[in-house]
């Protein structure tokens, strides 16, 4: 299948952490907070030590990250330090989240602001920025109404629960209506046990099984059999990422996303688009479905929403919207006054066509750039992507790469099964700075022969 190529992000600086405390309790906070310079660099003695805080995980959390030897303790632009004040370079962005970088002001401002008014009311009265982030996310979409969750993984959980809620709303008659969904090889819609079963790497499923039943998992880019599948009547919805972030980078084509769109209208069945990690200005589009011109009835989102505060949305037609009654879904803490307006100072910026135009532009000459650089390597298959979200196919294991770029200063990821070097910097990244990226990447290519 052929991948869409497109364009792809700004912003540098440094400074050293804040104190982390070494023994007893933390300092003493309160509401006036003395915020330092941005810029302003803390002495070393300031900063506990890496490997404390290392030894410290180890006795205290939960075995389920198997995390490298690295401690962040400060950000500022596209760059993190450590606690000893190494530098470096982020091109994970948390994942896809910081889409604004680290300590960007109009985002620190947002979140003081509203903290010093109100931070959580939960979902039991109305709050200002809550509305108004739900008025936005629908003047900028193809959507009607939005529910507020808080994570991609919630916003898939609630897809799910609509989708089957909508088929029993819409099809009183049917003593049996559609319950099944369709989802795809390399997908991956979140942890959660409705999510993880919609979620096609079976190392996320088989720990947990029985997980939801009813899944129905085609090969991604096959046109054939699923008009096949939707067309047989079971099919509640069909869950497809526009672009695939952890199975690897792939984008859909126009056909197969217009055949879903078509097969479910002659069916009845609802199409959810899982934008959690390509949605939101990565792709150099507000949305990635704008790209291929077809829209769903349901859209995820998640990650870049809050600029690193914990937020997911689903955005939904109305047929859809009207299908929920008060009391059948909800959550406590979901788009509070906090989150929402922090939320809102991200659309603000992501939204602007100069900004997504910016993305666009970059993504092209980064492709171009890596293209170059590593392009004639025998292990680099393929770069691919669009916009910001990025990826180098290998043809062996990408992490002696990811190790030997983290000690060179680079932070980056794998995605796919495990042989793609998955790209999602902060969308405010700087041409030097994806140049800088590129060279180390280039630089620490015989990393996957062994050497350094």
């Amino acid at each position: 299948m052929t991948s869409l190529q497109l364009l792809n992000p700004i912003i540098l600086a440094g400074r050293r952490s804040p104190r982390l405390w070494t023994n007893g309790a933390p300092p003493r906070s309160c509401l006036n907070v003395d915020v330092r310079a941005l810029d302003q660099r803390m002495p070393a003695a300031a900063a506990v030590e890496s490997q404390e805080v290392i030894e410290a995980e180890k006795r205290v959390m939960v075995g389920t990250y198997n995390r490298p030897p690295l401690v962040i303790a400060s950000g500022k632009g596209c760059k993190l330090y450590d606690p000893e004040g190494r530098e470096y370079l982020d091109l994970m962005s948390g994942i896809a989240v910081n889409a604004l970088g680290h300590g960007d002001p109009d985002w620190i401002r947002a979140v003081t602001e509203q903290a010093h008014v109100l931070t959580h009311v939960s979902n039991v009265y109305y709050s200002i920025p809550q509305v108004e982030l739900a008025k936005r996310l629908v003047a900028c979409s193809f959507a009607d109404r939005v529910f507020f969750s808080n994570s991609g993984t919630e916003a898939n959980e609630a897809a799910i629960k609509f989708s089957r809620k909508f088929q029993r709303f819409s099809c009183p008659e049917k003593k049996e209506p559609a319950t099944e969904f369709i989802s795809f090889t390399n997908s991956f819609h979140g942890r959660t046990m409705g999510s993880v079963a919609l979620t096609s790497k079976k190392y996320y499923r088989s720990p947990f099984e029985p997980v939801m039943p009813g899944v129905n998992f085609l090969e991604y880019g096959d046109v054939q059999a699923a008009r096949k599948l939707i067309k047989s009547g079971k099919i509640a919805a069909v869950f497809v990422e526009p672009i695939q972030g952890e199975g690897g980078i792939n984008s859909a084509t126009k056909e197969f996303l217009q055949t879903l769109r078509g097969a479910c209208d002659d069916s009845g069945s609802l199409l959810v688009f899982d934008e959690v990690q390509c949605g939101l200005g990565r792709t150099g589009y507000l949305w990635a479905h704008e790209v291929y011109g077809v829209f769903p009835d349901i859209m995820t989102l998640a990650k870049p929403l809050a600029g690193g505060l914990p937020i997911g949305a689903v955005l939904v037609t109305e047929k859809v919207g009207a299908s929920m009654k008060y009391g059948e879904h909800g959550s406590t803490f979901a788009g509070g006054p906090l989150i929402c307006n922090a939320a809102l100072a991200v659309l603000d910026k992501i939204s602007n066509p100069e900004f997504l135009r910016s993305v666009s532009e970059k993504g092209q000459y980064f492709k171009q750039v890596l293209t170059k650089k590593l392009g004639t390597n025998p292990h680099v298959r393929e770069v691919r992507g669009l916009g910001l979200i990025v990826g180098v196919e290998l043809d062996v294991s990408a992490s002696p790469l990811v190790d030997a770029c983290r000690n060179s200063g680079l932070l980056i990821i794998t995605a796919g099964k495990g042989n793609v070097i998955r790209l999602v910097p902060p969308l405010i990244i700087s041409k030097p700075e994806l140049e800088q990226a590129a060279e180390i990447m280039s630089k620490c290519l015989p990393a996957l022969d062994g050497s350094t």
